[in-house]
């Protein structure tokens, strides 16, 4: 595949810290790339550093949402602009610095060579994660585990959020229909990617954790992707059995 245009989609919610040193440090890293950054209204003026940095440094479109929806409705939104601009790639990432702009090359290598969408795995060799107590490790281990089974996909770290998806192929697994938010809206993507038949492959990431800013990480978000995970799993083999 030739690769003609990508671009970055970059949910937001205070992210004041953050937000100017990773749209320049992926304008450095990947310069032709094009930034989306969707913005849930944070009140710590994220949205206004965005489109800043917009009116600096060119190809970069700031979305104003009126409010904090949650992570799978930012990238359900961000997700529909790109695809209807035409985009070839888009590329998603968090902005907090646990993912690395300069892993972004490898992931379109990785769609040059015939990937329909990668991910950026702490659990393949050459992975992990910095910083981490251990029973967050464990945690996070464990549960992308349980999800693979569960859900019959092949890829290790289906939780991850750093991935790269051909548009076409990001379009066919119709992101707009997912009502799952989190984890769990990560995890269904991955799900319909597979039982689409589409190419994953993933690429090494070390995942450093956040330094600015605070997690949005919740025990509610946790619950409701093991929950949501193991609807999907029951459902998928009963159906397989019914169908025998």
């Amino acid at each position: 595949m030739s690769i003609e245009s990508v671009v970055v989609v970059l949910p937001t919610y205070n992210e004041r810290e953050n937000i100017e040193r990773m749209i320049r440090t992926i304008r450095d890293r990947v310069p032709a790339a094009h930034i989306m950054v969707v913005d849930d209204a944070s009140p710590d003026g994220t949205g206004a550093i965005a489109d800043s940095c917009a009116a600096e440094l060119g190809r970069i479109d700031v979305i104003h949402r009126s409010g904090k929806a949650g992570l799978g409705s930012a990238y359900r939104d961000g997700f529909g602009r790109a695809i209807a601009a035409g985009h070839d790639v888009i590329v998603s990432m968090d902005v907090d610095f646990s993912h690395d702009p300069a892993v972004i090359p490898a992931m379109l290598s990785a769609i040059e060579g015939g990937a329909d969408a990668v991910i950026g795995s702490r659990y393949v060799p050459g992975g992990g994660t910095v910083d981490w107590p251990l029973h967050r490790r464990l945690l996070s281990r464990w549960g992308n585990l349980y999800t693979g089974f569960a859900i019959g996909a092949g890829a290790r770290d289906c939780t991850s959020g750093f991935r790269a998806y051909r548009a076409s192929a990001l379009a066919a697994i119709a992101p707009e229909t997912t009502r799952a938010e989190g984890y769990a809206f990560l995890t269904e993507l991955v799900m319909r990617l597979s039982r689409c038949g589409l190419v994953i492959r993933e690429v090494p990431i070390t995942f450093v954790d956040r330094q600015h800013g605070a997690s949005k990480m919740s025990g509610r978000i946790v619950v409701e992707s093991m929950l949501l995970v193991t609807r999907w799993g029951v459902v998928d083999r009963w159906k397989r059995w019914r169908g025998r």
